[in-house]
């Protein structure tokens, strides 16, 4: 786990916003599929179209239950003869639990755990590409991916983080993530802190699993429209999304909240005596603001609202949306 003090937090994030930094995780979840059948068998678990993927390319993609709640947002990455699925580490084994149960006998998928194999390193800042072009790495263009060689060991460089800030992400088996550490410190690269990674998301607006994506919502209240194809036919839950659409009626929906003090996760966001929503999450790093779930009734940004002894505004965040999709007549 990568701790540092306030300053260097502080540091780091101006170099976040100025130069260029990285990030790895604890641990991460990364699933492959191979097998004839791989593209179509992961179309119809999750929200996004897989059968429209060409290879070298990616997308984020929901997975939900029957009743279209949220279960994780994972990224697929589609190879020439496999899909690699990122998720969420701590949803890495549900959801390999939660494929091979649909995987029936005829079904032409292999399913492989690569959690233990690779980590992921996402590349932070305004500066990461010029730094990647000085050590002659191939830039892929939005929405692709390239491999490139680091000695015996080829890591896969996408063309965006998870954050949606400047920057890109590897992923890289672990028996190269040392040398790989080195060269980008040479380079001038600063590391986020656990800490601060949370603090950034938060910022940001990307919903994790257990405190923005539950089973209490789906993905459209969780603002990940752009992870949903309402084209693509029959998949787990799409029933369920493609009424919400239709019938514009989402109940809820994830904010970002300006806060005037520090408040728990779980604390219920009222409009004088009304029950309009919850806090998700918090971060203070920079100042109080955190996410949380406003009844679409109640309002969106700009609405002021109270969390127990603190007062809140409404905030867009970057990561999310929520506009209907509209139909292309």
């Amino acid at each position: 786990m990568s701790t540092h003090s306030l300053e260097t937090d502080l540091k780091t994030l101006t170099a976040i916003k100025e130069a260029r930094t990285f990030y790895v995780p604890p641990q991460i979840g990364l699933l492959e599929l191979k097998g004839a059948d791989r593209d179509r068998f992961l179309h119809n678990q999750t929200t996004n179209n897989i059968n429209a993927l060409a290879v070298g390319c990616y997308c984020d993609t929901v997975f939900v239950n029957s009743t279209g709640r949220t279960l994780d947002l994972t990224r697929v990455y589609k190879q020439e003869n496999a899909l690699w699925v990122k998720t969420s580490p701590q949803r890495r084994q549900f959801l390999w639990e939660w494929m091979d149960r649909y995987l029936f006998p005829m079904d032409k998928v292999e399913l492989t755990d690569l959690s233990n194999q690779f980590t992921c390193m996402s590349l932070v800042g305004p500066t990461v590409a010029e730094a990647l072009q000085s050590l002659d790495f191939p830039l892929p263009e939005v929405n692709q991916f390239v491999t490139v060689p680091l000695g015996t060991d080829p890591v896969l460089l996408t063309a965006s983080n998870d954050l949606d800030l400047p920057g890109y992400t590897l992923i890289v088996p672990l028996t190269a993530l040392p040398p790989l550490e080195n060269l980008l410190l040479e380079k001038g690269f600063l590391t986020i802190s656990d800490r601060l990674w949370e603090h950034c998301r938060i910022m940001q607006g990307r919903p994790i699993p257990d405190q923005e994506l539950t089973e209490y919502y789906n993905p459209l209240e969780a603002g990940l429209w752009r992870t949903v194809s309402f084209e693509k036919g029959c998949y787990i839950g799409q029933e369920t999304i493609a009424r919400l659409n239709t019938y514009k009626g989402v109940k809820q929906r994830l904010w970002g909240v300006q806060l005037s003090e520090v408040v728990s996760p779980g604390t219920v966001v009222t409009i004088g005596a009304e029950k309009v929503g919850i806090l998700t999450s918090m971060t203070d790093l920079e100042m109080p603001f955190g996410l949380a779930y406003i009844r679409t009734k109640a309002g969106g940004e700009g609405l002021q609202v109270q969390l127990g002894n603190a007062s809140g505004k409404v905030v867009a965040v970057p990561f999310l949306s929520h506009e209907y999709y509209q139909p292309n007549r």
